[in-house]
């Protein structure tokens, strides 16, 4: 059993999504799933645009310590969110007036804005787009190897095999389920040692074994077997989910 809370998490099996329960998972928290079905786009109803505004995935509920409800969304809000009112005795965090707080902030924000959006775009480009951009596959993909390099430089110098000091934190949950899917993004880790050896020690971790999982099987590391051609193949249904989803957008 894990510590009660009121905590729904409505997420789906992406790399955003996953950081959330892995977070509630090393915390040991107690929390509730509500999957989100986004081939249905469930994320545009309004019911769950009351939670977040934004239509995507993830978002929690909680009661806020004046009994009334709380909506948290964007992963790295809820991220930050879960660590200061639940680590209180700093398993996967820091004291707030430390500088490691703010080392993990900063590498929490250059996931949040570089690694998930490259990486995306790179996903995009090479496995959604209806023709193949080579230029925009060259760009994204180019730059997410950029972005993997600057994570190996880290972990090179870290002592721990942690971004930030001796602890796992944050800043490690938030590019992991990125780097789990780099295979996806058609970028390799053979180049990046470190980094590689960071994703499988990560992986060790119950919290992260449990929560990769929610809401359904993690299957990054079995698509990173496929060939090109049989990711192509595997790709083809959420291309026409996207494209449709784009048009649909578009006219709003």
């Amino acid at each position: 059993m894990g510590i009660p809370t009121d905590i729904v998490l409505y997420t789906a099996a992406t790399p955003n999504g996953i950081k959330v329960s892995i977070l509630l998972e090393e915390l040991g928290l107690e929390y509730k799933i509500r999957s989100i079905d986004l081939g249905k786009n469930e994320q545009k109803e309004q019911w769950f645009l009351d939670i977040n505004p934004n239509g995507r995935i993830p978002a929690i509920t909680d009661t806020w310590t004046d009994g009334t409800p709380l909506r948290v969304f964007e992963s790295g809000a809820i991220l930050q969110y879960l660590v200061d009112r639940y680590d209180k005795d700093h398993k996967v965090s820091y004291p707030r007036d430390s500088k490691e707080t703010w080392e993990v902030n900063s590498w929490l924000h250059w996931q949040m804005g570089g690694l998930g959006p490259m990486q995306g775009q790179a996903n995009h480009f090479n496995r959604y787009a209806p023709e193949k951009i080579q230029y925009g596959i060259d760009r994204y993909t180019n730059e997410t190897r950029r972005l993997y390099s600057v994570l190996d430089t880290q972990l090179a110098k870290s002592a721990s095999g942690y971004l930030v000091g001796d602890r796992v934190t944050i800043a490690d949950i938030a590019s992991w389920g990125w780097v789990a899917s780099h295979a996806w993004a058609g970028v390799s880790l053979a180049e990046f040692p470190h980094l590689e050896k960071w994703l499988h020690a990560l992986l060790e971790r119950p919290g992260f074994e449990q929560g990769r999982h929610v809401p359904k099987p993690h299957t990054a590391f079995e698509l990173a077997k496929l060939s090109p051609e049989e990711m192509d193949k595997k790709a083809e249904e959420t291309r026409r989910w996207i494209q449709e989803s784009m048009k649909a957008e578009a006219k709003k």
